[in-house]
Protein backbone atom coordinates (compact mmCIF):
# COMPACT_ATOMS: atom_id res chain seq x y z
CA UNK A 1 0.00 0.00 0.00
CA UNK A 2 1.00 3.61 -0.92
CA UNK A 3 -0.01 7.07 1.07
CA UNK A 4 0.92 10.34 -0.56
CA UNK A 5 0.00 12.68 1.73
CA UNK A 6 -2.37 16.02 -0.59
CA UNK A 7 -2.03 17.99 2.54
CA UNK A 8 -0.89 21.19 2.84
CA UNK A 9 1.15 22.61 6.71
CA UNK A 10 -0.51 24.54 8.65
CA UNK A 11 1.75 27.33 10.11
CA UNK A 12 2.43 30.05 11.41
CA UNK A 13 1.09 32.95 8.50
CA UNK A 14 -0.02 30.40 6.51
CA UNK A 15 -1.40 31.78 2.90
CA UNK A 16 -5.29 31.44 2.97
CA UNK A 17 -8.03 33.29 1.22
CA UNK A 18 -7.66 37.00 1.68
CA UNK A 19 -11.63 36.99 2.91
CA UNK A 20 -10.11 34.79 5.86
CA UNK A 21 -8.41 35.62 9.29
CA UNK A 22 -4.80 34.78 9.20
CA UNK A 23 -3.22 31.63 11.04
CA UNK A 24 -2.02 32.65 14.33
CA UNK A 25 0.28 29.99 15.93
CA UNK A 26 2.37 30.16 19.15
CA UNK A 27 3.88 28.51 22.27
CA UNK A 28 1.19 28.55 25.06
CA UNK A 29 4.22 26.84 27.42
CA UNK A 30 7.06 24.95 26.86
CA UNK A 31 10.02 22.82 28.54
CA UNK A 32 11.42 26.02 30.26
CA UNK A 33 8.57 26.17 32.24
CA UNK A 34 9.35 23.47 35.10
CA UNK A 35 6.44 22.26 37.15
CA UNK A 36 6.36 19.51 40.27
CA UNK A 37 4.03 16.92 40.33
CA UNK A 38 4.88 15.09 43.81
CA UNK A 39 8.46 14.06 43.70
CA UNK A 40 8.50 14.49 40.40
CA UNK A 41 10.00 16.99 38.08
CA UNK A 42 8.00 17.73 34.60
CA UNK A 43 8.05 19.57 31.48
CA UNK A 44 5.78 20.01 28.95
CA UNK A 45 4.86 21.68 25.43
CA UNK A 46 1.64 23.22 23.93
CA UNK A 47 1.06 25.53 21.15
CA UNK A 48 -2.07 28.09 20.83
CA UNK A 49 -3.75 28.22 17.74
CA UNK A 50 -5.98 30.24 15.98
CA UNK A 51 -7.03 29.98 12.51
CA UNK A 52 -10.11 30.14 10.66
CA UNK A 53 -12.16 27.13 9.53
CA UNK A 54 -11.04 27.86 6.22
CA UNK A 55 -7.41 27.52 6.67
CA UNK A 56 -4.87 25.04 5.39
CA UNK A 57 -5.82 22.24 3.32
CA UNK A 58 -9.60 22.30 3.90
CA UNK A 59 -13.48 20.92 2.91
CA UNK A 60 -16.46 23.35 2.65
CA UNK A 61 -19.37 22.65 4.24
CA UNK A 62 -22.52 23.37 1.89
CA UNK A 63 -23.58 26.02 5.31
CA UNK A 64 -20.50 28.31 3.63
CA UNK A 65 -22.51 28.42 0.20
CA UNK A 66 -26.14 27.81 0.97
CA UNK A 67 -28.06 29.96 2.93
CA UNK A 68 -31.28 27.58 3.05
CA UNK A 69 -31.60 26.79 6.59
CA UNK A 70 -31.70 22.54 6.20
CA UNK A 71 -27.75 23.41 4.35
CA UNK A 72 -25.46 21.00 6.43
CA UNK A 73 -22.83 22.39 8.65
CA UNK A 74 -19.06 20.67 8.98
CA UNK A 75 -20.53 17.85 11.90
CA UNK A 76 -23.64 17.28 9.64
CA UNK A 77 -21.81 15.93 6.72
CA UNK A 78 -22.38 12.27 6.49
CA UNK A 79 -18.42 10.51 7.12
CA UNK A 80 -18.98 8.66 4.06
CA UNK A 81 -18.29 11.59 1.77
CA UNK A 82 -14.81 11.52 3.26
CA UNK A 83 -13.40 8.30 1.98
CA UNK A 84 -14.62 7.57 -1.73
CA UNK A 85 -12.53 5.95 -4.76
CA UNK A 86 -11.54 8.75 -6.51
CA UNK A 87 -9.28 10.10 -9.71
CA UNK A 88 -7.23 13.30 -10.75
CA UNK A 89 -7.46 14.69 -13.81
CA UNK A 90 -4.15 16.75 -15.64
CA UNK A 91 -5.15 20.37 -16.14
CA UNK A 92 -1.60 21.47 -15.27
CA UNK A 93 -1.36 22.97 -19.08
CA UNK A 94 -3.86 25.80 -18.48
CA UNK A 95 -3.21 29.44 -18.32
CA UNK A 96 -2.96 31.44 -14.86
CA UNK A 97 -6.65 32.67 -14.24
CA UNK A 98 -8.05 30.51 -16.44
CA UNK A 99 -11.38 29.21 -16.43
CA UNK A 100 -11.28 25.57 -17.42
CA UNK A 101 -14.19 24.33 -19.97
CA UNK A 102 -15.83 21.54 -20.46
CA UNK A 103 -14.32 20.19 -23.55
CA UNK A 104 -10.96 20.74 -21.30
CA UNK A 105 -12.51 18.89 -18.63
CA UNK A 106 -13.26 16.08 -21.13
CA UNK A 107 -9.86 15.91 -22.49
CA UNK A 108 -8.07 15.73 -19.70
CA UNK A 109 -10.84 12.67 -18.98
CA UNK A 110 -10.04 11.07 -21.62
CA UNK A 111 -6.52 11.38 -21.12
CA UNK A 112 -6.48 9.80 -18.24
CA UNK A 113 -7.88 6.52 -19.81
CA UNK A 114 -10.62 6.84 -16.26
CA UNK A 115 -14.64 7.49 -16.11
CA UNK A 116 -16.13 8.97 -13.45
CA UNK A 117 -18.44 6.83 -11.67
CA UNK A 118 -21.45 8.39 -9.15
CA UNK A 119 -19.82 9.62 -5.83
CA UNK A 120 -16.36 9.91 -6.92
CA UNK A 121 -14.40 12.42 -5.95
CA UNK A 122 -12.48 14.30 -8.85
CA UNK A 123 -9.15 16.21 -7.98
CA UNK A 124 -7.88 18.30 -10.40
CA UNK A 125 -4.73 19.31 -10.71
CA UNK A 126 -3.87 22.77 -12.31
CA UNK A 127 -0.23 23.13 -10.97
CA UNK A 128 -1.18 25.91 -9.41
CA UNK A 129 1.35 25.47 -6.18
CA UNK A 130 4.28 25.06 -8.47
CA UNK A 131 4.06 28.64 -10.28
CA UNK A 132 2.13 30.52 -6.93
CA UNK A 133 2.88 28.81 -3.94
CA UNK A 134 4.61 31.38 -1.23
CA UNK A 135 4.51 34.15 -3.55
CA UNK A 136 1.47 37.27 -3.74
CA UNK A 137 -0.22 35.59 -6.55
CA UNK A 138 -1.36 33.01 -4.84
CA UNK A 139 -4.40 34.21 -3.69
CA UNK A 140 -5.48 35.42 -6.89
CA UNK A 141 -4.50 34.45 -9.90
CA UNK A 142 -4.98 30.47 -9.19
CA UNK A 143 -6.85 28.88 -12.44
CA UNK A 144 -10.14 27.07 -11.56
CA UNK A 145 -13.19 25.87 -13.06
CA UNK A 146 -15.66 27.61 -15.49
CA UNK A 147 -19.39 27.71 -14.04
CA UNK A 148 -20.62 24.83 -16.64
CA UNK A 149 -17.64 22.78 -15.89
CA UNK A 150 -18.94 22.78 -12.09
CA UNK A 151 -22.59 21.37 -13.70
CA UNK A 152 -20.36 19.16 -15.81
CA UNK A 153 -19.10 17.40 -12.50
CA UNK A 154 -22.35 17.40 -11.17
CA UNK A 155 -23.83 15.89 -13.64
CA UNK A 156 -21.90 12.72 -13.39
CA UNK A 157 -22.75 12.66 -9.84
CA UNK A 158 -19.88 13.05 -8.09
CA UNK A 159 -19.62 13.90 -4.39
CA UNK A 160 -17.22 16.76 -4.28
CA UNK A 161 -13.64 18.04 -6.29
CA UNK A 162 -11.09 19.47 -5.24
CA UNK A 163 -8.11 22.33 -6.21
CA UNK A 164 -4.94 23.50 -5.31
CA UNK A 165 -6.27 26.85 -4.79
CA UNK A 166 -8.06 28.83 -2.02
CA UNK A 167 -11.40 28.67 -4.34
CA UNK A 168 -12.77 26.16 -6.78
CA UNK A 169 -13.13 28.88 -9.86
CA UNK A 170 -10.70 32.24 -11.01
CA UNK A 171 -11.46 35.01 -8.72
CA UNK A 172 -14.17 37.59 -8.72
CA UNK A 173 -17.79 36.94 -9.99
CA UNK A 174 -16.74 33.36 -11.52
CA UNK A 175 -15.97 32.29 -8.31
CA UNK A 176 -19.09 32.98 -6.40
CA UNK A 177 -21.00 31.44 -8.99
CA UNK A 178 -18.81 28.26 -8.57
CA UNK A 179 -20.05 28.39 -4.75
CA UNK A 180 -23.51 28.92 -5.80
CA UNK A 181 -23.94 25.99 -8.09
CA UNK A 182 -22.18 23.88 -5.68
CA UNK A 183 -25.22 24.76 -3.42
CA UNK A 184 -28.13 23.89 -6.40
CA UNK A 185 -26.88 20.84 -7.52
CA UNK A 186 -25.82 19.15 -3.73
CA UNK A 187 -21.85 18.81 -4.16
CA UNK A 188 -18.95 20.50 -2.11
CA UNK A 189 -15.14 20.94 -3.08
CA UNK A 190 -11.61 20.89 -1.38
CA UNK A 191 -9.23 23.64 -1.26
CA UNK A 192 -5.56 24.28 -1.01
CA UNK A 193 -4.39 20.52 -1.38
CA UNK A 194 -0.94 19.02 -1.94
CA UNK A 195 1.06 16.74 -4.27
CA UNK A 196 -1.70 16.40 -7.02
CA UNK A 197 1.12 16.12 -9.62
CA UNK A 198 1.64 12.57 -8.05
CA UNK A 199 -1.53 11.28 -8.66
CA UNK A 200 -1.45 12.48 -12.22
CA UNK A 201 -1.09 9.03 -14.76
CA UNK A 202 -1.61 6.14 -11.79
CA UNK A 203 -5.55 5.84 -12.30
CA UNK A 204 -8.27 5.51 -9.81
CA UNK A 205 -7.64 5.72 -5.78
CA UNK A 206 -8.59 5.70 -2.65
CA UNK A 207 -9.52 8.89 -1.11
CA UNK A 208 -9.31 10.02 2.71
CA UNK A 209 -10.33 13.18 4.22
CA UNK A 210 -11.96 13.23 7.14
CA UNK A 211 -12.81 16.96 8.42
CA UNK A 212 -12.86 17.79 12.58
CA UNK A 213 -16.02 17.92 14.38
CA UNK A 214 -16.58 21.42 14.51
CA UNK A 215 -20.53 22.44 15.87
CA UNK A 216 -21.62 24.42 13.16
CA UNK A 217 -18.19 24.86 11.24
CA UNK A 218 -18.87 26.32 7.64
CA UNK A 219 -15.58 24.09 6.58
CA UNK A 220 -12.57 21.90 8.22
CA UNK A 221 -9.06 21.53 8.18
CA UNK A 222 -9.06 18.23 6.70
CA UNK A 223 -5.57 15.59 6.30
CA UNK A 224 -6.14 14.84 2.46
CA UNK A 225 -4.60 11.50 1.66
CA UNK A 226 -4.59 9.37 -1.70
CA UNK A 227 -4.28 5.37 -0.55
CA UNK A 228 -3.07 3.08 -3.92
CA UNK A 229 -3.44 -0.42 -2.92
Amino acid sequence: MELIDLSREIFHRTQVHPSHPPVVISVWYDHSEKKRAGNTDFTSKALSIAFSDHAGTHVDAPVHFDSRPEAQSIDQMPLEKFYTSAICLDLSHVPLRHAVTVSEMEAALAASGEEIRPGDTVLLYMATNDRLLGKPGYPHEFPGLALESVHWLADKGIGMFGVEAVSPAPEGELNFQAHLACAERGITHMECLANLDKLVGRGRFRFVGFPLKIRGGTASPIRAVAIFE
